[in-house]
Protein backbone atom coordinates (compact mmCIF):
# COMPACT_ATOMS: atom_id res chain seq x y z
CA UNK A 1 0.00 0.00 0.00
CA UNK A 2 1.44 3.23 -0.95
CA UNK A 3 0.89 6.29 0.68
CA UNK A 4 2.56 9.20 -1.46
CA UNK A 5 -0.47 10.56 -2.42
CA UNK A 6 -1.14 11.63 1.00
CA UNK A 7 1.13 13.61 1.62
CA UNK A 8 1.30 17.40 1.41
CA UNK A 9 3.57 20.35 0.47
CA UNK A 10 5.12 20.32 4.06
CA UNK A 11 5.28 16.68 4.56
CA UNK A 12 6.89 16.38 0.68
CA UNK A 13 9.46 19.02 1.63
CA UNK A 14 10.64 17.45 5.53
CA UNK A 15 10.95 14.64 3.37
CA UNK A 16 13.24 15.79 0.89
CA UNK A 17 15.29 17.50 3.11
CA UNK A 18 16.09 14.62 5.25
CA UNK A 19 17.57 12.69 2.06
CA UNK A 20 19.72 15.91 1.48
CA UNK A 21 17.16 17.89 -1.17
CA UNK A 22 17.13 21.34 0.08
CA UNK A 23 14.43 22.67 -1.31
CA UNK A 24 11.80 25.48 0.29
CA UNK A 25 7.85 24.60 1.07
CA UNK A 26 6.83 27.39 -1.68
CA UNK A 27 9.36 25.75 -4.26
CA UNK A 28 7.49 22.44 -3.74
CA UNK A 29 4.53 23.83 -3.26
CA UNK A 30 4.88 25.73 -6.75
CA UNK A 31 6.43 22.73 -8.26
CA UNK A 32 2.93 20.32 -7.27
CA UNK A 33 0.84 23.02 -8.88
CA UNK A 34 2.52 23.27 -11.75
CA UNK A 35 2.16 19.78 -12.37
CA UNK A 36 -1.38 19.22 -10.95
CA UNK A 37 -0.31 17.20 -8.02
CA UNK A 38 -2.03 17.51 -4.70
CA UNK A 39 -2.36 15.97 -1.45
CA UNK A 40 -5.70 13.66 -1.08
CA UNK A 41 -8.09 14.78 1.67
CA UNK A 42 -11.25 14.79 2.69
CA UNK A 43 -12.56 16.01 5.58
CA UNK A 44 -13.34 13.98 8.89
CA UNK A 45 -15.77 13.46 11.51
CA UNK A 46 -15.64 14.89 15.07
CA UNK A 47 -16.06 12.06 17.64
CA UNK A 48 -17.77 12.56 21.20
CA UNK A 49 -17.08 11.49 24.46
CA UNK A 50 -19.61 10.15 26.90
CA UNK A 51 -18.97 10.38 30.36
CA UNK A 52 -20.07 8.91 33.49
CA UNK A 53 -21.42 11.33 36.21
CA UNK A 54 -20.99 8.31 38.72
CA UNK A 55 -17.51 8.04 38.17
CA UNK A 56 -14.43 8.58 40.52
CA UNK A 57 -12.19 11.07 39.62
CA UNK A 58 -11.80 13.72 41.64
CA UNK A 59 -8.46 11.95 42.77
CA UNK A 60 -7.21 12.18 39.27
CA UNK A 61 -5.49 15.75 38.40
CA UNK A 62 -3.99 17.74 35.17
CA UNK A 63 -0.95 16.47 34.63
CA UNK A 64 -0.41 18.20 31.12
CA UNK A 65 0.42 22.09 32.83
CA UNK A 66 3.47 23.75 33.14
CA UNK A 67 4.52 25.71 35.86
CA UNK A 68 2.21 28.53 35.01
CA UNK A 69 -0.70 26.82 34.64
CA UNK A 70 -0.48 26.97 30.71
CA UNK A 71 -1.33 23.23 28.72
CA UNK A 72 1.71 21.73 28.19
CA UNK A 73 1.65 19.01 25.81
CA UNK A 74 5.21 18.40 24.80
CA UNK A 75 7.88 15.44 26.23
CA UNK A 76 11.35 15.44 26.04
CA UNK A 77 12.02 11.71 27.09
CA UNK A 78 10.15 8.73 25.39
CA UNK A 79 7.29 6.92 27.02
CA UNK A 80 6.90 9.26 29.96
CA UNK A 81 4.02 11.77 28.75
CA UNK A 82 1.81 9.18 26.50
CA UNK A 83 -2.21 11.01 25.29
CA UNK A 84 -5.16 8.47 23.69
CA UNK A 85 -8.57 8.22 22.97
CA UNK A 86 -10.74 6.49 20.52
CA UNK A 87 -12.36 6.61 17.19
CA UNK A 88 -14.87 4.87 15.05
CA UNK A 89 -14.55 3.55 11.77
CA UNK A 90 -17.77 2.26 9.67
CA UNK A 91 -17.25 -0.74 7.99
CA UNK A 92 -19.37 -3.29 6.02
CA UNK A 93 -20.09 -5.52 9.39
CA UNK A 94 -20.94 -2.56 11.72
CA UNK A 95 -18.71 -0.33 13.25
CA UNK A 96 -14.85 -0.64 14.04
CA UNK A 97 -13.61 0.93 17.30
CA UNK A 98 -9.93 2.16 17.16
CA UNK A 99 -8.14 3.17 20.87
CA UNK A 100 -4.51 5.04 20.35
CA UNK A 101 -1.50 5.30 22.93
CA UNK A 102 0.55 8.46 21.32
CA UNK A 103 3.86 9.32 22.52
CA UNK A 104 4.30 13.01 23.30
CA UNK A 105 8.03 12.70 22.83
CA UNK A 106 7.36 12.62 18.94
CA UNK A 107 3.73 11.85 18.03
CA UNK A 108 4.38 8.21 17.61
CA UNK A 109 1.46 5.69 17.84
CA UNK A 110 2.88 3.33 20.34
CA UNK A 111 -0.31 1.52 21.57
CA UNK A 112 -3.19 0.59 20.04
CA UNK A 113 -6.41 -1.98 19.42
CA UNK A 114 -9.02 -2.53 17.82
CA UNK A 115 -12.51 -4.48 17.84
CA UNK A 116 -16.27 -4.25 17.72
CA UNK A 117 -16.84 -2.37 21.30
CA UNK A 118 -15.73 0.36 23.06
CA UNK A 119 -15.44 -1.21 26.47
CA UNK A 120 -12.37 -0.31 29.12
CA UNK A 121 -10.90 -3.19 28.30
CA UNK A 122 -10.01 -1.60 24.56
CA UNK A 123 -8.22 1.25 25.96
CA UNK A 124 -6.42 -1.07 28.11
CA UNK A 125 -4.97 -3.59 25.62
CA UNK A 126 -3.58 -0.32 23.63
CA UNK A 127 -1.36 0.19 26.90
CA UNK A 128 -0.97 -3.15 27.16
CA UNK A 129 0.70 -3.11 23.96
CA UNK A 130 2.54 0.13 24.56
CA UNK A 131 4.02 -1.93 27.73
CA UNK A 132 4.52 -4.80 26.13
CA UNK A 133 6.91 -3.74 23.50
CA UNK A 134 8.97 -1.64 25.84
CA UNK A 135 7.57 1.52 25.16
CA UNK A 136 6.74 2.93 28.64
CA UNK A 137 9.50 4.63 30.81
CA UNK A 138 10.19 1.55 33.80
CA UNK A 139 9.70 5.14 36.38
CA UNK A 140 7.52 7.83 35.34
CA UNK A 141 4.64 7.22 32.97
CA UNK A 142 1.70 9.51 32.73
CA UNK A 143 -1.54 8.88 30.67
CA UNK A 144 -3.94 11.89 29.66
CA UNK A 145 -7.43 11.24 28.08
CA UNK A 146 -10.62 12.77 28.12
CA UNK A 147 -13.25 12.36 30.73
CA UNK A 148 -14.79 8.95 28.80
CA UNK A 149 -16.20 6.28 30.44
CA UNK A 150 -13.77 3.97 29.51
CA UNK A 151 -11.18 5.82 30.92
CA UNK A 152 -12.88 6.62 34.67
CA UNK A 153 -14.04 3.41 34.86
CA UNK A 154 -12.54 1.04 37.82
CA UNK A 155 -10.93 -1.41 35.78
CA UNK A 156 -8.90 1.06 33.46
CA UNK A 157 -8.38 3.10 36.87
CA UNK A 158 -7.05 -0.22 38.68
CA UNK A 159 -4.83 -1.10 35.59
CA UNK A 160 -2.99 1.94 35.59
CA UNK A 161 -2.43 2.03 39.35
CA UNK A 162 -1.11 -1.92 39.21
CA UNK A 163 1.31 -1.33 36.29
CA UNK A 164 2.85 2.65 37.19
CA UNK A 165 0.90 4.46 34.96
CA UNK A 166 -0.61 7.92 36.28
CA UNK A 167 -3.89 9.14 35.00
CA UNK A 168 -4.41 12.61 34.14
CA UNK A 169 -7.70 14.32 32.79
CA UNK A 170 -8.49 17.92 32.20
CA UNK A 171 -11.89 20.00 33.04
CA UNK A 172 -15.10 19.02 31.83
CA UNK A 173 -15.98 20.34 28.16
CA UNK A 174 -11.88 21.32 27.33
CA UNK A 175 -11.60 20.29 23.89
CA UNK A 176 -8.17 21.16 23.30
CA UNK A 177 -6.83 18.32 25.85
CA UNK A 178 -7.15 16.13 23.72
CA UNK A 179 -6.22 17.74 20.24
CA UNK A 180 -3.00 15.63 19.88
CA UNK A 181 -4.87 12.06 19.99
CA UNK A 182 -7.78 13.80 17.75
CA UNK A 183 -4.92 15.40 15.48
CA UNK A 184 -3.88 11.12 14.64
CA UNK A 185 -7.53 10.45 13.72
CA UNK A 186 -7.92 13.23 11.58
CA UNK A 187 -4.79 11.74 10.05
CA UNK A 188 -5.89 8.53 9.75
CA UNK A 189 -8.92 9.51 8.33
CA UNK A 190 -8.13 11.89 5.73
CA UNK A 191 -5.05 10.29 4.46
CA UNK A 192 -6.80 7.19 4.06
CA UNK A 193 -9.71 5.13 6.12
CA UNK A 194 -12.10 8.02 3.45
CA UNK A 195 -10.75 6.90 0.54
CA UNK A 196 -11.29 2.85 1.20
CA UNK A 197 -14.28 0.93 1.08
CA UNK A 198 -13.99 -1.94 4.31
CA UNK A 199 -15.87 -4.17 3.59
CA UNK A 200 -15.04 -5.91 6.66
CA UNK A 201 -13.63 -5.42 9.84
CA UNK A 202 -10.57 -7.67 9.41
CA UNK A 203 -10.25 -5.28 6.21
CA UNK A 204 -10.07 -2.08 8.14
CA UNK A 205 -8.05 -3.54 11.04
CA UNK A 206 -5.81 -4.55 8.25
CA UNK A 207 -5.39 -1.12 6.54
CA UNK A 208 -5.39 0.31 9.68
CA UNK A 209 -2.36 -1.58 10.96
CA UNK A 210 -0.66 -1.22 7.84
CA UNK A 211 -0.86 2.93 7.42
CA UNK A 212 0.71 3.03 11.21
CA UNK A 213 3.30 1.03 10.72
CA UNK A 214 4.07 1.38 7.05
CA UNK A 215 3.68 4.78 7.06
CA UNK A 216 2.79 7.38 9.72
CA UNK A 217 5.23 5.73 12.41
CA UNK A 218 8.08 4.89 10.48
CA UNK A 219 7.70 7.20 7.08
CA UNK A 220 5.67 10.48 7.50
CA UNK A 221 7.50 13.39 8.97
CA UNK A 222 6.33 14.89 12.35
CA UNK A 223 7.06 18.00 13.63
CA UNK A 224 7.10 16.79 17.17
CA UNK A 225 10.12 14.20 16.26
CA UNK A 226 11.85 17.35 14.12
CA UNK A 227 10.68 16.62 10.99
CA UNK A 228 11.18 13.28 10.82
CA UNK A 229 9.56 10.24 11.28
CA UNK A 230 8.54 9.46 14.49
CA UNK A 231 10.63 6.00 14.33
CA UNK A 232 13.67 7.30 13.40
CA UNK A 233 13.30 10.14 16.55
CA UNK A 234 13.31 7.05 19.37
CA UNK A 235 16.21 5.30 17.46
CA UNK A 236 17.80 8.53 17.78
CA UNK A 237 17.13 9.23 21.27
CA UNK A 238 18.31 5.45 22.21
CA UNK A 239 21.67 5.64 20.18
CA UNK A 240 22.15 9.49 21.61
CA UNK A 241 21.42 7.94 25.82
CA UNK A 242 22.96 4.66 25.29
CA UNK A 243 25.69 4.34 27.67
CA UNK A 244 28.94 3.27 27.10
CA UNK A 245 30.03 -0.53 28.03
CA UNK A 246 32.61 -1.30 30.93
CA UNK A 247 35.61 -3.03 29.32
Amino acid sequence: MRWCGSAGRDQLTLMLNEKGVKVSAPTVGAIMRANGVKAVRTQAWKTTTVQDPQAKTAHIENHMLDAQGNRDFTSTVPGTRLVGDITYLRTGEGWLYLATVIDLFSGMVIGWAMAAHMRASLCIAALQMARNHGHLDGTSVIFHSDRGTQYTSDEFQNWCATNGVTQSMGKVGACWDNAVAENFFSHLKTEYYHHQRCSSRLAARTGVMTYIEGWYNRRRPNRRAGGTPPLTAHTLYKTQTKQPQAA
